[in-house]
């Protein structure tokens, strides 16, 4: 009984791996790719004046027309610019915010559609 149970083991066991061997957890041709950003200027946490100029840069990766930026809920327009690491992108802080401090919010696609995200805060004075 016992050696019936243990070839029933072995045999489930070997099985099993087949199943995996032929790609049984999925995968595919497709990866998602997320936009990365760097190289923030001003620096995180730095004070900066009313309606001062920021810049960031985009990864090669990203869809340059799908760069949307905000500052506290508002729009921010930006210009494009490529690059050899990606893209340039500046803008400059809306008017009105003043004595708070103030996120800059990046929201991007990939070219693969894969939607990527970051941000910083500065403090203006």
């Amino acid at each position: 009984m016992k050696s019936s149970n243990i070839l029933l083991l072995i045999v489930g066991m070997a099985s099993t791996g087949q199943v995996w061997a032929y790609g049984g957890a999925g995968g595919g041709s497709k990866s998602c790719t997320k936009p990365k950003f760097s190289q923030f200027q001003p620096a995180q946490n730095a004070v900066v004046a009313a309606e001062a100029k920021f810049s960031f840069l985009a990864s090669t990766g990203t869809n340059p027309k799908s760069i949307a930026v905000t500052v506290k809920g508002q729009p921010v327009a930006v210009t494009i610019s490529e690059k050899s690491q990606g893209f340039l992108v500046e803008g400059q802080l809306p008017a009105g915010i003043t004595g708070d401090f103030a996120r800059i919010n990046i929201a991007a696609d990939g070219h693969n559609t894969c939607h990527g995200g970051d941000g910083w805060l500065v403090r203006v004075e």
